[in-house]
């Protein structure tokens, strides 16, 4: 009797590995956002699976509560969680530039815990990148969660920017999108250190699409960016993305130097006919005035360049990392 047999391995089809994708989650005093997070994310990335494996890096950018050790007392239940600890507050830009620098998926997508960026078009950004996209784009249609103040300086912000700036960037996109690996891999390449990471990444092109989204409101807290940083934000999205400020004062100067010309020659000429009249002091003084503030206003833009040249000399890193946990650290 003989006996047959098969070669198994012969005949079976090989199987890809799986593709990738990491979620990186800036964190800041976002201890009771953690648990909400994870629990909405859960359902939504088990549909990915077995194409595509998930990972969820979340950068703690300097929390000053219990937000580390929320997140670490998940890890023990979830080996898909990643931890990467900053030294202190190096703020949003910089934990976000850390996580592309850990982040190890094929594709990316940087999104807030607070729920506001919602987990449910995460499936539709993947059909778009499975089909060529490089960057896909969450644009926001509705942001009536948001504040009358807010809407309206985020409108004007993205009207004088791309006005602005050489390589405009598309109204209403946050951080919130997918970034291919190699995208990834041309942002982590860029050495600057003072930076508004959406502004660079409408820069680097590649193919890009959109899906759109409701933002609606905070899942637990209040948000840490005030006034203050939001303003320091958009002076470092425009002045690291155009030189115009400086050229448009070049054009400024150019005309008034070309008036104050014109008048002293008016001046000159009508005494020489008409004799010396009486001063105006008012006229004076409102010329004096008016000068010195366009020059010391000209004088703030080029500080402003020079302080961020004086950043980029120093060759600071943009953030430290204090430890890393997760994924064999």
């Amino acid at each position: 009797m003989s006996i047959v047999t098969f070669d198994l391995a012969a005949d079976a089809t090989p199987v890809a590995p799986a593709l990738v994708l990491t979620l990186i989650v800036p964190v800041f005093n976002e201890q009771a956002a953690i648990g909400a997070f994870l629990t909405a994310m859960a359902p939504i990335l088990s549909q990915l699976t077995p194409l595509i494996r998930s990972e969820i890096l979340f950068v703690n950018d300097g929390s000053t509560d219990g937000t580390e050790f929320a997140i670490r007392s998940y890890m023990t239940r979830d080996p898909s969680i990643r931890l990467v600890n900053l030294s202190r507050n190096f703020g949003k830009e910089a934990a976000l530039c850390a996580g592309l620098e850990h982040a190890s998926g094929d594709a990316v997508i940087p999104i807030d815990v607070d729920l506001q960026d919602p987990p449910d078009v995460i499936p539709a950004m993947i059909a778009k990148w499975q089909q060529g996209a490089r960057i896909v784009n969450a644009r926001r249609i509705d942001r009536s969660s948001d504040t009358w103040a807010k809407r309206t300086s985020a409108a004007a912000f993205y009207r004088v920017f791309n006005a602005l700036s050489d390589h405009p960037m598309p109204s209403n996109v946050g951080d919130f999108r997918l970034l291919d690996r190699q995208v990834v891999d041309v942002l982590r390449s860029m050495g600057e250190r003072t930076r508004l990471n959406k502004a660079l990444f409408a820069w680097v092109g590649f193919q890009t699409d959109e899906v759109t989204f409701e933002r609606s409101a905070r899942c637990s807290g209040k948000s840490s960016m005030n006034v203050w940083r939001l303003w320091g934000m958009a002076l470092d999205g425009i002045i690291g993305s155009t030189t115009k400020p400086l050229r448009i004062w070049t054009y400024v100067g150019t005309v008034l130097g070309l008036l104050s010309l014109l008048y002293a020659t008016y001046i000159f000429v009508s005494t020489l006919l008409l004799g010396v009249d009486v001063p105006g002091y008012a006229s004076l003084v409102l010329l004096v005035l008016t000068f010195g503030g366009l020059n010391l206003f000209a004088v703030g833009i080029l500080g402003e360049y020079i302080g961020r040249i004086l950043t980029e000399v120093r060759e600071r890193p943009m953030f430290v990392v204090r430890s890393v946990h997760g994924a064999d650290d």
